[in-house]
């Protein structure tokens, strides 16, 4: 029998009324217990609000153009809302906004209020109730009956959490077990936790590869034979956008390969360009990737200001499969040397070492040259793929946080007509929306202010007075001098001297650094203002 939408809304409802872990992993478990095995993947994409299929561009515009008549009863399955979103995305080229149209006020005047009100949200990437994929991971092992840790592994190396969550309730462990690398399919990248100093590094990871960290793009690079497949750390394929780079691939001395590097635009001599010259050169594919455009109005905007394209030089830090021969669960210090013979000149010079000394003095010589910091990496460390752990540690002498934008006030004087002080956000680790930090309007040029105000006002959600709120979805970094204790906002933290430094169009907001990370940072903060509200925040 199959199972009606509604329950599946129901579920949703229940982890959004909810903090509390365990209860949201009962509820999420409960459902998928009650799913058909054809049911499970596109349940899993809706509860965690990335369908199956992908971001389909479906925006406000066209959401808004519905007709608002419901049906009293829910009559909808889950199977009705999946063969709904592969039409709308099966609908491309002449007509297709009014087929698009045409197919949704279709579905929408099936659904019950309810039920379209979460469908609007899903659309548009607007789902937040807290059925993040770390806790759906764990309603998976517990609806399944296997390890958690299995059911991580095999997601992790599949790049999809709705087809591991079917492997898991039709084929146990072992089908699990059999979820391996696949070379031309991403996997999800290891991350780096954050150390105030090397020393402080080397003393969680003994002895280390200590390597510059580079200011680019995270990109994955497969080669299978003659094909090469390059995608982000969002795992999108953005191989058409870096023709110079997959054809470096299809040079090196390998016959199939997995690696893991950064993209980033050298200017003459070999120091790096500014982190958003960089993305400029793919920027639009990836924002296009992470938000979509319908075609009806709702446009997505150039991920950064255009400046002229250039090749970007890939370096490589990592590798992961090598001639048949998957390297994953090699330590780092075996699967550094395969990448050396693989790599050569770009590889990432790195050193390895126990020295605090000698670190330190490769931090320095990687800041002369241009670069963020350094990353320290232990030794006998395995690639923990999606997992950001005490492995790897990465030190910036620059303090710097990836935030969500969740607003902008309009600027006076010479900013008249813009939208400038940014309203930013910590990522809740809960689920919930992002929990405000802080304001700067620091930092932006000109060309930035223009493309900010374009983007933002394509987002739109509410105003109130000079603010104008917007849809969660851009992440920016930004450099601070630190944080400070603040009654101002509900984290209990300000940020201090804040400024921005660049969009972050190949990040999503769940990269974003949460609120747990920013309060971390109060630690040898200064005292707080004496108005709670950190200097930098006045309006611009």
């Amino acid at each position: 029998m199959r199972v009606r939408f509604a329950d599946l809304v129901a579920t949703s409802d229940a982890v959004a009324s909810t903090r509390a872990r365990l209860k949201k992993i009962d509820a999420l478990a409960s459902f998928l217990q009650s799913l058909e095995p054809d049911e499970v993947e596109p349940a899993v994409g809706f509860l965690t609000g990335e369908p199956r299929q992908g971001r389909v561009g479906i925006g406000w515009a066209t959401m808004a153009s519905l007709a608002a008549s419901h049906s009293e009863a829910p009559t909808l399955t889950v199977r009705d809302i999946d063969e709904a979103v592969s039409e709308v995305q099966a609908t491309t080229g002449a007509g297709s906004t009014t087929g698009r149209r045409t197919i949704l006020a279709d579905l929408f005047s099936r659904a019950t209020p309810r039920e379209a009100d979460f469908l609007r949200r899903l659309f548009v990437g607007e789902l937040r109730q807290g059925a993040l994929a770390g806790v759906m991971t764990d309603a998976i092992a517990s609806a399944s009956g296997v390890p958690v840790a299995a059911v991580r592994r095999a997601a992790m190396l599949s790049g999809d959490l709705g087809r591991t969550a079917r492997v898991a309730l039709t084929d146990g462990v072992d089908g699990l077990g059999a979820i391996g690398l696949t070379v031309l399919r991403p996997v999800l990248p290891m991350l780096a936790a954050t150390s105030p100093n090397v020393s402080d590094a080397l003393a969680g990871t003994g002895g280390a590869s200590v390597e510059w960290k580079l200011d680019g793009a995270r990109i994955q690079a497969h080669r299978l034979g003659g094909e090469v497949r390059i995608f982000t750390r969002n795992l999108n394929d953005v191989t058409g956008r870096l023709p110079f780079i997959a054809d470096a691939v299809r040079a090196l001395p390998v016959r199939d390969a997995i690696l893991d590097g950064e993209a980033i635009w050298l200017a003459e001599g070999g120091r790096p360009r500014p982190f958003q010259e960089t993305m400029s050169t793919f920027g639009t594919e990836l924002e296009n990737a992470a938000a979509g455009s319908d075609g009806a109005g709702d446009p997505a905007p150039s991920a950064a200001p255009a400046v002229p394209a250039a090749p970007l030089t890939a370096f490589w830090f990592d590798i992961l499969h090598l001639d048949g021969q998957d390297l994953i669960d090699e330590p780092l210090r075996e699967r550094s040397a395969a990448l050396a013979r693989v790599a050569g000149a770009t590889r990432i010079p790195a050193v390895e070492t126990t020295s605090a000394e000698e670190a330190e003095a490769f931090l320095q010589d990687a800041l002369t040259r241009g670069h963020e910091g350094v990353v320290v990496k232990a030794l006998d460390s395995r690639y923990e793929a999606g997992r950001r752990g005490s492995a790897w540690r990465k030190v910036k002498p620059v303090k710097t946080l990836d935030l969500i934008v969740i607003g902008a006030e309009w600027g006076h004087g010479r900013r008249q007509g813009w939208l400038s002080n940014l309203h930013l956000g910590a990522r809740d680790p809960n689920g919930g929306a992002p929990v405000m930090v802080g304001k700067t309007f620091k930092g932006l040029t000109d060309e930035l202010l223009t493309w900010q105000t374009q983007a933002l006002l394509a987002r739109e959600t509410r105003r109130q007075g000079i603010a104008v709120f917007v849809r969660p979805e851009l992440v920016v970094e930004i450099a601070l001098d630190g944080v400070q204790a603040s009654t101002r906002y509900p984290g209990g933290v300000a940020l201090r001297f804040a400024r921005v430094k660049g969009y972050r169009p190949d990040k999503a907001p769940e990269d974003a650094d949460g609120i747990d990370t920013v309060r971390a940072m109060l630690h040898g903060a200064n005292a707080p203002a004496e108005d709670g509200v950190a200097r930098d925040e006045r309006p611009a």
